[in-house]
């Protein structure tokens, strides 16, 4: 994989760059949409490629580990086509999915013993059967496999979990470059940056990543109950540290404005399930502001859900139309609401590109941001 950097803009640290993967270019800053299982929620991979105009997909390791399984993925000949998609594919390492299983996880220094939450049978994660289980998939961008401390840890908490962290982190590359790609094309392995709220493990997480001359680096264990003002702060130091010529990757991030400030930032690659789970919920996220579709001023307003929208759906469904398709319960409501929102997120980081590329980058996120909030 390579990262080209094209420009960076004069007044923030946002950039505008190529990645260039063996299914594809990445036109960065870009937002991923987040295929879990192998499918995007609602969303048809025709309508990702014409409407959505997705450059690249997440897939999520624990989740498919579990069903459909590596066996059927390899047999298939790796993700890609088992599901039909031609473009880049990310995977995520499951840590963060591990995380969220308190209660029915173990960590320990070999790794993590958890519960599926589909039949409640035993598993155990450890970095090598992880990095064996994405080489798998056949993702062209791998995550290492870490432990996400939860936003409000303390430090004791936080110093642990990025020591155990950053020992799995050595383990995992030693695995990787142990390992072949199974399909016949390069996959990236990217290391996560971890530390909590806490600058000097942040900073010390950023120093040590580097010492694997990765593709890229992700940074992880934000957006999970801290302020948002902690998030920036720990974004900065972070990005600040890291290479300037490979890829930043903010995980599971976020709103638009945090998309924004991110990008300002220096952070290159985003994802979250905010568009689609919103969505499924009858929120919109527009340029001018966020729409309730089950509100009862939208049942007789036959505009368009946006006439200078990014995708065809915003031009010819009425927003009465939406409104009703809510209110009767019809799949189809959720699934114009989600290609819609990932439609607008991909037109969201595409404008920041080509305003970073036209050096007027903060003017146009300053006019952008107090819009973005608004309740319409």
């Amino acid at each position: 994989m390579t990262f080209t950097l094209q420009s960076t803009d004069p007044q923030s640290r946002a950039r505008a760059g190529l990645m260039q993967t063996a299914h594809g270019q990445i036109q960065t800053p870009i937002f991923m949409p987040v295929g879990t299982v192998g499918s995007v929620k609602g969303v048809h991979f025709r309508e990702l490629r014409e409407e959505v105009k997705a450059q690249i997909i997440l897939g999520n390791t624990y989740h498919l580990y579990l069903r459909p399984g590596t066996e059927v993925l390899q047999q298939a000949g790796g993700l890609h086509r088992f599901i039909g998609w031609e473009r880049p594919i990310l995977t995520d390492s499951g840590g963060f999915q591990v995380f969220s299983l308190t209660g029915i996880r173990k960590l320990r220094e070999e790794g993590c013993e958890f519960r599926s939450h589909i039949d409640g049978s035993k598993h155990f994660f450890t970095p090598e059967n992880v990095i064996d289980t994405e080489r798998a998939i056949g993702a062209d961008i791998m995550m290492a496999f870490d432990e996400c401390p939860p936003g409000t840890a303390t430090y004791d908490y936080a110093r642990r979990s990025l020591d155990l962290t950053h020992r799995w982190l050595a383990r995992c590359f030693a695995r990787y470059h142990d390992t072949t790609p199974l399909y016949g094309y390069h996959q990236s392995l990217f290391p996560i940056v971890q530390g909590c709220v806490y600058p000097d493990l942040r900073r010390e997480s950023a120093e040590y990543v580097q010492q694997f001359n990765a593709d890229g680096y992700a940074i992880g264990g934000l957006a999970v109950g801290e302020p948002a003002e902690k998030m920036y702060e720990m974004i900065d130091i972070v990005t600040d540290i890291l290479p300037k010529d490979r890829p930043r990757y903010l995980m599971g991030v976020g709103t638009p404005q945090n998309i924004l400030e991110g990008i300002a930032r220096g952070v290159d690659m985003f994802d979250c399930v905010m568009p689609t789970r919103n969505g499924r919920n009858a929120m919109l996220f527009t340029k001018n502001g966020v729409l309730n579709m089950r509100n009862a001023k939208w049942r007789t307003d036959f505009s368009p859900i946006d006439e200078n929208g990014p995708c065809s759906l915003d031009r010819v469904t009425t927003r009465a139309y939406l409104h009703h398709l809510f209110k009767a319960g019809e799949l189809l409501a959720m699934q114009i609401a989600s290609i819609h929102n990932l439609s607008f997120y991909l037109w969201l980081v595409g404008e920041a590109r080509a305003h970073i590329l036209e050096g007027d980058f903060t003017a146009w996120k300053d006019s952008m941001l107090p819009k973005l909030s608004q309740r319409l």
